[in-house]
């Protein structure tokens, strides 16, 4: 194992959120809302009649079994937006719930589908992200199958992680059960991964934030 700082090698940031430009666009056709902490702002299988631009805020998007146990796909922030599948008029595919105070530009099936319709650009950037979101649930589903915990978790780290100071640090503060809810894991697996990264000096954490001080081991 070398002691060299990793890299992440994950799509960048900004690929993944709206320019000033398509704001600008949007917010032409678009109201706004607030939603507060812990309000789930759409519900898996409900009809799509709209699709959702986060101005301010976070939310997470995922899936619950009968058994009300979560699974989280994905987290999002600001110029980031969810609601898309809108285009095809079928059920949402997935909730989405606020992390915090957010707000949203919210735009309707209708007037969403008439600007695609007529702006070509906007309709291939959409087109583009789409084909990059759908190349991150494929990276996902490799990762559940290939990966054991200790290789899930490390993927995630180096996907959050950004680089400061000649650091690699992740920024977003997370719980335990967050990550467990990421990666398919229960909690208390997710404790015994870190008590290992930790003792192993792979990872350190101060003021709950991540530091990755040397590679991490995919496999354990």
């Amino acid at each position: 194992m070398t002691t060299n700082a990793p890299t992440n090698d994950g799509p960048p940031d900004n690929a993944r959120k709206l320019d000033d430009d398509e704001l600008r666009t949007l917010s032409a056709h678009a109201s706004e809302q607030t939603f507060q902490k812990n309000t789930v702002v759409v519900n898996e299988g409900d009809q799509s009649n709209s699709i959702f631009i986060i101005l301010s805020g976070r939310v997470k998007v995922f899936l619950r079994n009968a058994d009300g146990r979560e699974m989280l796909i994905n987290v999002l922030g600001p110029r980031e937006y969810f609601g898309e599948m809108v285009i095809d008029e079928g059920p949402r595919s997935a909730s989405v719930a606020t992390l915090e105070t957010s707000r949203f530009m919210i735009i309707t099936k209708t007037d969403f589908k008439a600007l695609v319709a007529a702006d070509s650009d906007f309709a291939l950037k959409l087109i583009n992200r789409l084909m990059q979101r759908v190349r991150a649930l494929t990276d996902n589903i490799r990762s559940l199958a290939l990966l054991d915990v200790y290789g899930r978790v490390a993927r995630l780290l180096l996907e959050l992680a950004t680089e400061q100071d000649g650091r690699l640090v992740v920024a977003e503060k997370l719980t335990q059960q967050d990550i467990a809810e990421r990666v398919g894991a229960s909690r208390e697996m997710i404790s015994r991964v870190f008590k290992d990264l930790i003792t192993g000096g792979y990872i350190s954490i101060e003021h709950k934030h991540i530091t990755i001080n040397r590679d991490l081991p995919e496999r354990r």
